[in-house]
């Protein structure tokens, strides 16, 4: 679906896949509802729109419409930095194994999407539950 702002219309979607520090397979239980929750906060308070959202114990798949005036590395800087800030907070007990300041790796995985390959991804990001 075709979106508008003041300048533009627009259809852009992201496909982004991104890791916890050591890629450590902490996103279960509390964590990775928690998680959720701020990837949606996050979303929302930026004007984004989740297209479809899965979140495994060792990585996340996140597709999302932005804006055109959103870069994907700072749809990233969004995300993963509110995120990552404040599941620091709420789990000190993961300090333990998460050193230093951040919560999620650096770097992410990220590919754009029309519609013709959209019903994959969104296949592709559904059936992950599969494997586990």
């Amino acid at each position: 679906m075709k979106k508008r702002t003041s300048n533009a219309t627009y259809d852009i979607q992201y496909h982004f896949v991104w890791i916890p520090k050591y890629r450590k397979r902490v996103l279960v239980g509390g964590i990775r509802e928690r998680v959720k929750e701020l990837l949606e906060e996050g979303a929302e308070i930026n004007s984004f729109e989740i297209m479809e959202l899965n979140i495994q114990p060792d990585h996340v798949h996140l597709l999302v419409s932005a804006k055109p005036r959103y870069s994907p590395s700072e749809i990233m800087r969004l995300l993963k930095g509110g995120s990552s800030r404040r599941i620091r907070e709420e789990h000190p007990e993961l300090e333990e194994f998460l050193w230093g300041d951040s919560f999620w790796a650096d770097g992410y995985y990220v590919s754009t999407h029309s519609k013709v390959t959209e019903e994959v991804v969104r296949r592709y990001i559904k059936e992950q539950d599969k494997d586990r």
